[in-house]
């Protein structure tokens, strides 16, 4: 989930594989008879204490995570969601160990999965084009 407060967006530090450390976006398996927008919202709640409206469906992707010997150690397809924060001190819950509200120009300084950058970026064209 992209969520946008303002000019920021949320990114979260995973604390669990895949990605443990990394920076990354709310995110989580979607339960069975759960929406796309349901699965955001719950996350969101989950992961960092916020409530979020989402609007719209990004892009679909795929996260494939290799071995050292390149056998396919995960492998995810991610439905991203563009969502407006509503309420809540985004904090540290579940499986994620910091957040952080950040700028698309700060977000672009940092070390961080390039997918995850490009889809950032396609969302704040899409959240600023309405």
């Amino acid at each position: 989930v992209v969520v946008w407060r303002g000019e920021e967006t949320l990114i979260i530090r995973r604390g669990k594989p895949p990605g443990q450390g990394q920076w990354g976006l709310i995110g989580g398996a979607q339960e069975v008879g759960e929406t796309f927008f349901e699965c955001a919202i719950r996350e969101a709640r989950e992961e960092a204490g916020i409530e979020i409206t989402p609007f719209n469906i990004i892009t679909a992707i795929d996260g494939i995570t290799h071995d050292e010997q390149q056998n396919v150690q995960y492998h995810y397809s991610i439905v991203e969601v563009n969502a407006l924060w509503v309420s809540g001190d985004a904090k540290p819950a579940s499986d994620i160990t910091d957040v952080r509200w950040i700028t698309l120009p700060e977000l672009r300084c940092l070390n961080v999965w390039s997918e995850m950058l490009r889809v950032v970026e396609l969302a704040h064209r899409q959240y600023f084009a309405t």
